[in-house]
């Protein structure tokens, strides 16, 4: 995917979105519905204005720094060889933040939502899809599982990220299933995600710890 078609969907869902809240401002309460426990029941609250402001303008700070961010990098080359696969990935991170909004507008309107339900299989593919980038990432300062030894070694980067994908992608299988768990759902999320975000940072000191022995 070309930077400037990643650039035209990001956009456009996000004013889509503005224009969505905007539609429905006079039906939606204030406050409004924001948080979700871990039984899928409303516990937090935030006012109208940036219960249809917040998310959009996240969406619109991520987007700018991640088109900041390949041409800051020092190893900027590097991200250019896997830039297609980063448009993407930076697409689908657009995509769920627009759906989470479209189900938190829902829930505003009184709309019955189980919000674990509906966000873990989409929270799951995300993980699943960010285990596809590592497969593409090369060493750069800003993308991937960046460590000390990572960054020191095109090897220990390369072999880290091929069990991290690997980690990512059982985990975003395992939350997409997770979402039949109920309340015990969050803490398989919980779980998986601190195994997949851990091991592949102990694993690349091991790495280092073997070269440089």
């Amino acid at each position: 995917m070309s930077t400037r078609t990643t650039i035209l969907f990001s956009l456009a869902m996000i004013l889509g979105a503005l224009l969505a809240g905007a539609l429905l401002w006079e039906r939606l309460p204030d406050p409004m519905p924001a948080h979700w426990n871990a039984a899928g029941e409303v516990d937090g609250y935030m006012s109208r204005t940036w219960g249809v402001l917040l998310l959009p303008l996240i969406g619109l700070v991520m987007l700018g720094l991640f088109l900041v961010i390949p041409h800051i990098d020092p190893l900027r080359g590097n991200i250019a060889a896997f830039r297609s696969t980063f448009n993407i990935f930076v697409t689908a991170i657009m995509a769920y933040l627009m759906y989470l909004y479209a189900l938190t507008l829902l829930a505003g309107l009184g709309v019955p939502i189980d919000m674990s339900r509906l966000l873990l299989p989409a929270m799951g593919g995300l993980l699943i899809g960010i285990g596809y980038l590592l497969t593409r990432a090369k060493r750069n300062f800003f993308i991937g599982i960046r460590t000390p030894w990572t960054l020191v070694s095109d090897s220990i980067w390369e072999r880290t990220h091929r069990l991290g994908a690997r980690l990512f992608v059982a985990a975003g299988v395992v939350i997409v299933l997770s979402a039949l768990l109920g309340e015990m759902g969050f803490w398989v999320v919980m779980a998986v995600v601190f195994v997949a975000a851990l091991v592949p940072v102990v694993y690349s000191y091991l790495l280092w710890r073997r070269e440089n022995g």
